[in-house]
């Protein structure tokens, strides 16, 4: 089998998850509420589980790559500069909307999608590469993008913001099982085997379960009357983060091919399922929502063809 078609056979089951998802809700198999309780049930229980165990199971200095943390940190950050600058200067958009828009070009979808595809091409590195890469959005990209939205709006101190995002952090499931997770690799402490063996049953149901999750919340998403701002963001995602990833990762290689090649295959995946969430707040959740959809759409594309390039 070809580079291309091995590709192709890691990502294509991926993508027919989505579509079965999109189905049944739009045949009515399944109402959007039902859809959102899969979706809540894989990132608040079964994608916590699945970085325990990626992270658990290993020595923390197998883990731990800071070349790897300072390689996608640079070049997701290149990217939100780039998609903000470009929102401000050319399309002389506002600070709160510009953040918006570079929020999308670099923020991905790292567990949902990214996950499932690197797990196929990678085996258990993408789990490590996962935990890192949530890290770096959990902790960095998505609170500064936030805050510079606030700014533009002017609502509240920066003390205060700062307080309400790291109050979220520290609640969210996902920076909770990566801090646990960490503890018990950095101590060496040993996982009963019944609970090992529920993590990993309960961690199984994360991939189908989100992706079948996002494809049925992508019925009634429609792209139109912003179609400009949309292509925008959506080619900043596709195709400028994973080249400012490619390009930190040559200036700051992380030593492990794997680690380097898992990488770009989250960075080249279509912006969070929570984009247009997030953006409610600033009334630009349809333009997130038509910007995801455009994405999730072409991805299937630029992602096969990434990733048999590399």
């Amino acid at each position: 089998m070809t580079a291309f078609g091995n590709v192709l056979a890691a990502t294509g089951p991926i993508y027919l998850l989505i579509l079965a998802g999109f189905l049944c809700v739009r045949l009515r198999v399944f109402d959007a509420t039902q859809v959102r309780v899969l979706g809540r049930f894989a990132t608040l229980v079964a994608l916590p589980a699945l970085l325990l165990r990626a992270l658990a199971s290993r020595p923390l200095g197998e883990i731990l790559s800071p070349r790897f943390l300072m390689a996608y940190a640079a070049g997701s950050l290149a990217a939100l500069a780039l998609g903000f600058v470009w929102a401000r200067r050319v399309r002389r958009e506002g600070v709160t909307k510009a953040a918006v828009m570079g929020m999308g070009m670099s923020g991905s979808n790292s567990a949902f999608v990214g996950y499932p595809i690197a797990s196929q091409l990678l085996g258990p590195t993408a789990g490590v590469a996962l935990a890192l890469v949530m890290l770096v959005e959990n902790l960095l990209m998505i609170p500064l993008a936030l805050s510079v939205a606030d700014s533009g709006g002017g609502s509240g101190s920066v003390l205060r913001r700062l307080a309400s995002l790291a109050h979220a952090m520290v609640r969210n499931p996902l920076v909770v099982a990566i801090a646990v997770g960490l503890t018990v690799s950095a101590l060496d402490l040993p996982v009963p085997a019944v609970l090992h063996q529920t993590i990993n049953i309960v961690a199984g149901s994360a991939s189908p379960l989100a992706l079948f999750a996002i494809g049925g919340a992508l019925v009634g998403l429609k792209p139109g009357g912003m179609l400009a701002d949309v292509a925008a963001i959506t080619l900043g995602k596709l195709v400028l983060h994973p080249l400012m990833v490619l390009l930190a990762l040559t200036l700051l290689p992380p030593g492990d091919a794997q680690l380097a090649k898992a990488a770009l295959v989250y960075a080249c995946v279509p912006m969070m399922s929570v984009y247009a969430v997030l953006a409610q707040k600033y009334q630009l959740e349809g333009l997130c929502a038509a910007a995801l959809l455009a994405a999730m759409t072409l991805s299937f594309l630029t992602i096969n063809l990434w990733l048999a390039w590399v």
